[in-house]
């Protein structure tokens, strides 16, 4: 009887120090998520009240950079998985390497993209369809914006290698002090300067580049004498074994990534071909999507420090209860949300835009709203759960078939409608909508059902110490 009593005393004080460790992890992630998006939102919030045109522009210049930084999020994912491991494992020294070697590769790619900023430009103009005003607009944003490559891309690898460190809290001071900047200086450029839709993007820059600023500043502060201690400029940064399993591990997220830029990519295309004002009243119902995500992402994150930290301290124990902590969060922030939706969903709408035939557009649509968290939840939180246990192999798989499944559904949905009649501009859209939920649904299914063989599996249960890891 007292060994019973001891073992449940153990159970809940495992269970109250590893809910304290999500939530510590967790919310200073959720500010920082909820910040992050501000980069778009504020945008959307003050060409919003200038015209549709806008909108539409935003939408597009926006998915542009979707489509190209949503590829290398590797650099943040990868980063954090192998810093998080290495971590569990106490080996500083390699954490310090998975540092510079993401660093490095980001300064690369950022270069890399600033020199085809004219390809990509004439690419986007294939793939985006909407009226010449609003592609005009779009461009406008994009020559701007593309500027902050090298910000951008760096940031990726400071948030990712923080988080690995079981860091929340500097990510997230690190995304306050941006999007203060963005704010301050979008708001000057366009309100003040009159510089339109090229204020926004200039705004978007500098605070990119002051946000990096900052967080190497962070690093050098709060990590420069384990960097003194561990850094070496030799060959062994960039062995050949390393950088074979960093790039595999990351091309396979960087292929899972084409494939979600893909799918958005298609969304924001899609809904220009049916009309301007669907573009508009899309890019809109998206922004509740974005808040969701970015709410989910905080445990993501959570997930990737907490699944990396266990693996690398072959801790099964706090490893499987983490993951079960974790997705009992998300479920319950679910709920939430589904019912802050219903209830507020057309006042969210009028904080991004006042053009009221978009707005009386978008509530034809709002069901889809209180879909979202439903669909989007379990597919969040897999993502950080994986990227933590490295587990790229499974990401990449199960978001081709996600993939696949979206453009099925799309396609065969547009096709049978369209056998006796044309489709009209609402049912064409409610497919895209169907299409997308199914996707997202699909993700987190498929991951679930890949959960034992890809994460648990990698430190068998007989491998557990007694309590958590320190």
């Amino acid at each position: 009887m007292c060994i019973f009593a001891l073992s449940i005393d153990c159970f809940i004080n495992d269970y109250t120090a590893l809910n304290r460790r999500i939530l510590g992890l967790a919310l200073p992630n959720i500010v920082t998520n909820i910040t992050v998006p501000l980069l778009g939102m504020v945008d959307m919030a003050i060409v919003g009240h200038l015209s549709a045109l806008h909108i539409g522009a935003i939408a597009i210049g926006t998915s542009i950079f979707n489509l190209i930084y949503w590829n290398f999020g590797f650099l943040r994912m990868g980063t954090s998985g192998f810093t998080a491991q290495a971590y569990g494992a106490n080996r500083m020294d390699e954490a310090v390497k998975v540092f510079v070697r993401a660093f490095v590769v980001a300064i690369a790619i950022a270069i890399l993209l600033l020199l085809l900023q004219w390809p990509i430009a004439l690419l986007a103009g294939k793939v985006f369809r909407a009226g010449p005003d609003v592609i005009s607009l779009a461009m406008s944003y994009y020559y701007i914006r593309i500027w902050a490559a090298p910000a951008t891309l760096g940031l990726y690898a400071v948030k990712g290698w923080f988080i690995g460190m079981q860091n929340s809290r500097l990510p997230m001071w690190i995304a306050i002090f941006l999007n203060i900047v963005n704010i301050v200086c979008s708001l000057l450029f366009v309100l003040v300067l009159r510089w339109d839709i090229r204020g926004v993007a200039l705004g978007t820059v500098i605070a990119q580049y002051s946000g990096l600023a900052v967080g190497l500043f962070f690093v050098r502060k709060r990590y420069g004498q384990l960097f003194r201690e561990h850094l070496d400029f030799n060959i062994s940064i960039f062995n050949s074994k390393e950088m074979l399993r960093f790039f595999k591990v990351n091309s396979d997220i960087f292929l899972r990534t084409v494939c979600l830029a893909a799918v958005f990519t298609f969304i924001t295309a899609a809904s220009g071909r049916i009309s301007d004002e669907v573009l508009a009243i899309d890019a809109l119902l998206l922004q509740f999507f974005t808040l969701f995500s970015y709410i989910m992402d905080g445990f993501a994150y959570a997930g990737e420090s907490l699944v990396g930290r266990y693996i690398g301290a072959r801790d099964s124990k706090s490893l499987r209860l983490s993951v079960r902590l974790i997705l009992l969060w998300g479920l319950a922030l679910t709920v939430v949300f589904t019912v802050l939706y219903a209830l507020f969903g057309e006042w969210f709408l009028r904080v991004f835009s006042d053009e009221s035939a978009v707005i009386d557009g978008a509530r034809e649509y709002m069901f889809w709203t209180l879909v979202v968290p439903v669909c989007g939840f379990a597919a969040f939180l897999f993502d950080g759960i994986f990227v933590g246990a490295t587990a790229s192999r499974a990401m990449r798989n199960t978001m081709f078939l996600a993939t696949v499944s979206f453009f099925a559904v799309y396609y065969g949905l547009k096709d049978w409608l369209t056998a006796d009649a044309e489709v009209t501009a609402y049912q064409w859209n409610n497919i895209l909508w169907t299409a997308f939920m199914v996707y997202l649904a699909m993700r987190g299914l498929l991951q679930g059902l890949l959960l034992k063989r890809s994460v648990y599996s990698q430190v068998p249960e007989t491998t557990h110490q007694t309590g958590l890891s320190a």
